[in-house]
């Protein structure tokens, strides 16, 4: 036996050297590319008085050039720069990716476990300096106070380039109670907020504007200046993972809802006080064929069998162009039998030239979904209808189409490529570079991109988490409420299942650890999902496929719901199918994704829910089987229609 440990050890001691001395070569290869990148790096852009104007001179030339002068007119500040810039700047403007950050908010160059997309993405240095990039995106930041000095960091780098463009910092959803991987992510220092789905439960288009100027206050604290949100999408297709993130499956109610939320993040105009909406899905990702994910390949397909095509294309008309989105996002899909080539969107000159552009006079950026021309850690690249073509022919393609931006590509040498070999005009970067540049200039990025440090107390203030609050309540949806079991009495003893918040005993005494000893048990269940076979990491993470629990996993909820009177609770992801739970439950709550403590407030009557479905919820797997994908309220005999809701 201690030949067999000393073996062992011997064993695991030789793997942990051979792991420290692998590290210690990378980390030599990564001091070495830091320090050649910081070597492109110029002076500090100094600030400069003249005739009583102070600019910062980001070109270091001494002089006040047009694109330097805040009180220059908007186009001239554009074609000033544009003549300035190399081909490699266009190239690094028409580029967009993740971005790793230190917990300090200082930057990062060494990749660090507490950051796993440091692995996955290039250094700070090489993002910046390299390719010349100047949007990015981070999840994540330990603080608001540190997400603000990372912004303020990214900055000072910037202005070290040759011309000083600075960096637009970009965000996904990120203030909500829970996260999805690729999506959103959860809200741990901001306000917290239900779902989009939720939102839309509220109907209210003055609460969702109302939470949008809050999230653009604390976006614009810590120096994000870009949402890749909101979500136009409709969720006609329950099984599509993206359900949560969209206003549901009424096109004039998501029309009202998202032109709510752009003029709550932009204002009537975009200015030094906006952040930008990149509105997404272009021309609305819904209909997704079988309800399968397209980012990947078994969910490629978008398919319109009720013919519904103009129906998805009403929030945009009717709600993100009407309140001046100044960006769009094509999603991923292709639109089987709408186009003469079938490819996915952003590759299409159909979709974004011909429809996007010259029919609808959208005029802004078009920016791609992430990772549609290289193969990411996490997925293949999603060039569906062009996984023939090399990266170099798609970058080409997807330009050709009309887009201006490349979402998690590092593609500025193929796009350099291209023009220097005469296959692309440079004059067609530059319709895309004006466009970027229009953007930053009216942000007013040029003239000051840096934050106040101390203003970050703004974000998560007591104000915004009471409203944040008051919104989720109002989302909360009563489906079922057999012999008015609710609301509970304060004496009522309760044994919960699923709520997972810290201190909840604290804030309700009624609960119990022994459900022997409830009066009631509350249980919280998750939509059941299944992820398709052979998918990689970001398949597996991502919640799509069956909406109905396992026949095991059902067993067992079915056994504990008939041991007490039990209230259970459904958070609406995507549409659970669960008629067996709900026929065995006295009471059912939609929940959309709310923080546990205010279920347990509705449960115990501290407030009357208000909130109406803006989805059906359907009756069984074959009702969800036999729907088209993009048609609404086409599910037979659904459990809840749309629209549904109960009070006290």
């Amino acid at each position: 036996m201690k030949k067999f440990l000393l073996i062992t050890a011997k064993i695991l001691g030789g793997l942990l050297v051979l792991l420290l001395l692998t590290y210690l070569i990378f980390w030599i290869k990564w001091k070495v590319q830091s320090s050649s990148n910081m070597k492109l790096a110029g002076e500090v852009t100094p600030t400069l008085t003249l005739n009583g104007y102070t600019f910062r001179d980001l070109n270091k030339n001494g002089k006040l050039d047009p694109y330097e002068d805040g009180r220059a007119p908007l186009d001239q500040r554009v074609e000033d720069l544009l003549s300035q810039m190399q081909l490699e700047e266009k190239a690094g403007l028409m580029c967009a990716h993740f971005l790793a950050m230190n917990k300090d908010g200082s930057l990062l160059e060494i990749p660090t476990t507490s950051d796993p997309f440091s692995f996955m993405t290039e250094s700070t240095s090489s993002t910046l300096l390299k390719h010349k990039m100047n949007h990015v995106l981070n999840v994540g930041g330990s603080s608001a106070l540190n997400y603000a000095k990372w912004n303020n960091n990214l900055q000072k780098l910037a202005e070290r380039t040759r011309l000083g463009i600075p960096i637009t910092v970009i965000s996904d959803p990120r203030h909500g109670a829970t996260g999805m991987a690729g999506a959103s992510t959860e809200g741990k220092w901001t306000s917290i907020w239900p779902s989009q789905l939720g939102l839309a439960a509220t109907r209210d288009t003055i609460l969702v504007r109302e939470f949008a100027d809050i999230a653009r206050q604390e976006y614009l604290a810590i120096g994000i200046r870009l949402a890749q949100h909101p979500m136009a999408d409709i969720a006609t297709e329950p099984r599509w993972a993206r359900v949560n993130g969209t206003f549901g499956e009424d096109a004039h109610l998501s029309a009202a809802l998202t032109r709510a939320y752009v003029l709550g993040f932009q204002g009537d105009s975009l200015g030094p006080t906006s952040v930008a909406c990149q509105t997404k899905h272009f021309p609305g990702g819904g209909p997704q064929e079988g309800g399968w994910d397209a980012h990947f390949e078994n969910g490629k397909g978008q398919v319109y069998p009720g013919n519904k095509f103009g129906y998805h294309l009403i929030p945009f008309t009717e709600g993100a162009f009407s309140a001046g989105t100044a960006q769009i996002m094509p999603y991923y899909g292709v639109p089987k039998g709408q186009v003469k080539e079938e490819v996915g969107f952003a590759f299409s000159r159909e979709m974004i030239q011909e429809l996007l552009r010259d029919s609808l006079k959208f005029d802004g950026v078009v920016a791609t979904d992430w990772g549609i021309v290289s193969d990411m850690a996490v997925k293949e690249a999603s060039a569906w209808g062009v996984e023939h073509l090399t990266e170099k022919e798609r970058v080409k393609k997807v330009l050709d189409a009309g887009c201006d931006v490349f979402g998690g590509e590092y593609v500025t040498q193929h796009i350099i490529d291209l023009v220097e070999s005469g296959a692309l005009s440079e004059s067609r970067i530059d319709i895309s570079a004006r466009r970027i540049l229009r953007d930053k200039f009216r942000l007013g990025l040029f003239d000051n991109p840096f934050v106040d440090l101390d203003n970050t107390v703004i974000v998560g203030n007591p104000k915004f988490v009471r409203k944040g609050k008051e919104a989720q309540r109002r989302s909360l949806v009563l489906l079922k409420n057999d012999n008015k079991i609710l609301p509970l009495s304060p004496e009522q003893k309760i044994y919960i299942h699923g709520m997972t918040q810290s201190g909840l005993p604290e804030k309700f005494p009624q609960i119990v650890n022994d459900i022997d000893d409830a009066d009631v048990i509350v249980q919280k269940l998750q939509t059941p999902s299944s992820p398709p076979e052979g998918g990689g990491l970001l398949a597996r993470l991502i919640p799509q496929g069956r909406l109905d629990f396992p026949e095991d996993e059902k067993e067992e909820i079915l056994e504990r719901t008939g041991v007490k009177p039990t209230i259970t609770v459904f958070t609406i992801q995507r549409p659970t199918v669960a008629p067996e739970i709900n026929a065995a439950s006295t009471a059912v709550i939609a929940d959309f994704e709310c923080q546990d403590e205010i279920i347990l407030e509705m449960v115990f009557g501290k407030f009357n829910p208000s909130g109406r479905l803006p989805l059906e919820i359907p009756s069984s797997s074959q009702a969800v089987e036999n729907q088209l994908e993009d048609v609404p309220y086409d599910s037979k005999n659904p459990l809840y229609p749309f629209g549904y809701g109960l009070s006290y």
